[in-house]
């Protein structure tokens, strides 16, 4: 699940430069974090992209890394507090186009974490699309890493 050699970090990080691809769906900029070594829980963010012509939708995700994964997002209470939400439906994925996963947004959630998330390992995600099927995603675990400028 984690390798924790520097040369399997270094082999995992050479072969997650590669986009994932399942069907017209691909994943790229893949990075997983926890707030602290200690923490229960994590996320895990990325671009999905569909080259194809028709939606697909991403409806679930799971990992040996933790007792439960979800689907998530944040939404505005109305009194300026942000909740996180199971997002049951999934996400779409349109046709000629992307969805990413970032901070503060849509993203996979990772609860009752198996093992500590420490930079430099990776967790292995299973992504399931309404039409793509399955694919499996080696994620970088990168706890270093800031928001991207135009996240929310």
């Amino acid at each position: 699940m984690f390798p924790k050699s520097l040369t399997g970090a270094a082999l995992a990080a050479c072969l997650l430069a590669v986009p994932a691809l399942a069907g017209e769906i691909s994943v790229s900029d893949a990075y997983a974090r926890a707030s602290s070594p200690v923490a229960k829980s994590g996320a895990a963010f990325m671009t999905l992209r569909n080259a194809g012509d028709t939606d697909d939708r991403l409806v679930g995700v799971s990992s040996e890394a933790a007792a439960k994964v979800e689907l998530h997002t944040h939404k505005d209470d109305g009194n300026g507090v942000m909740q996180m939400l199971h997002v049951e439906e999934g996400f779409v994925v349109p046709a000629g186009g992307m969805h990413m996963l970032e901070r503060g947004g849509d993203h996979v959630m990772l609860m009752g974490l198996t093992g500590p998330m420490t930079q430099g390992d990776t967790v292995t995600l299973t992504l399931t699309f309404e039409h793509a099927g399955d694919m499996v995603v080696d994620v970088p675990v990168d706890l270093e890493r800031q928001p991207a400028a135009h996240s929310h």
